[in-house]
Formats: structure tokens, sequence, C-alpha cells
């Protein structure tokens, strides 16, 4: 017989690693089923997020830039991490689309909120589709950021999702809320 899931405590915590954008936790925990764990890793982020910019003449704006990580240019959304004192995702999503596109919208509407990798990290990213967006303003990055603005229609989009040019996962999921928010895909 199964039992029900219950949820797991935390018995101790210590910071192993603090950075500007995130810390490193190990905790001991207690888990549902009454057994205790160590060691269990937990990754501080503030919460991120992305944007699907569609501009006035029906053409969605993409990133272009060098991740090195992965050691390839990546085509990605918009978006970035909420800054300390910003308590808003929707606020966060238009500073973030101005900064990196110079665009401005007349609306920005969230379609989802996910979580980056619930097994280990604390986070969540909060999913936005910017409409009737225009060109206001020259670019505003960050030190670290190089991009590339890439334009590209609703069919270019699509069939670069069918063909896995866009790699970032999390930006894949956003991409198929606004999809679907835009009446362009549909389930069942």
């Amino acid at each position: 017989m199964q039992h029900p899931l219950k949820a797991w405590q935390q018995l101790a915590s210590e910071y192993i690693f603090k950075e500007t954008w995130f810390n490193l936790r190990k905790d001991k925990v207690l888990k549902g089923n009454g057994d205790a764990m160590d060691r269990y890793y937990v990754f501080e982020f503030t919460d991120w997020v992305t944007v699907l910019p569609l501009t006035t003449d029906n053409r969605i704006i993409l990133v272009k830039q060098y991740r090195y990580a992965l050691g390839s240019f990546s085509l990605e959304l918009p978006g970035g991490i909420m800054d300390s004192h910003e308590t808003d995702p929707l606020h966060t999503a238009a500073r973030e689309l101005r900064e990196e596109t110079g665009y401005e919208a007349t609306a920005l509407i969230k379609t989802a909120e996910i979580a980056p990798n619930p097994a280990t990290h604390n986070n969540r990213m909060h999913c936005y589709v910017a409409t009737g967006c225009q060109l206001m303003h020259a670019t505003s990055l960050d030190e670290n950021e190089e991009l590339e603005l890439v334009l590209v229609s609703m069919e270019e989009l699509k069939n670069m999702l069918a063909r896995n040019e866009i790699l970032q996962s999390l930006h894949v999921s956003s991409i198929f809320y606004s999809l679907m928010h835009l009446g362009e895909i549909k389930l069942v």
C-alpha cells in the first residue's frame, strides 16, 4: 500500500557559496518518509523573466548571444533575472525587453510561471508575451551582455523550433506558452 506523500522539513542549513546572482546552500532535511538526508544542495536564485516580443508588423524578436558554458551561440528570448529590489515580474519583463532590444510593448501578458529546476533551484521563471512592440530606444545592455537582435516571422519561429535551433529549454517552454496564448498552437 502506498502512503500519501509528505513535505520535507529543513533541519539545518549552511551557505557554502554566496555570489551576486546566486547562492549555494547545503541543507540537512527530514524526508516525508521519515528518513534524514545530511546533504541536500539548493541553488538560490532570484526569479527570472522571459518575454516573447511581437512587433507591430508581426515579427518575433529573438536575441542571439554566445553562451560560454555551452561553448556556442544561442538564440533566446529577451529576459533575465529580477534584481534584488524588484518585486513585480511584469515590471522586470518590461525592463528586460527595453534594455535588451530597445523595444516597448503596448501590452505585456503573463502566459506561464514555471520552475527552472525544482530539484535543485528555489526560483521560478515568469513567462510573458509582449504585443505591439515598437523600437523606442537604443539598447542598454548589462556589462556582461553581448547580443544581436534577430527578427523572425511566426512561421520561421515554428520552423526553428521544429529544427531544434532554440536550445535554451526554459525559453522553449516560454515560447510554447506564448504560442498557445496567441492561438498559434492548440492542444487537443
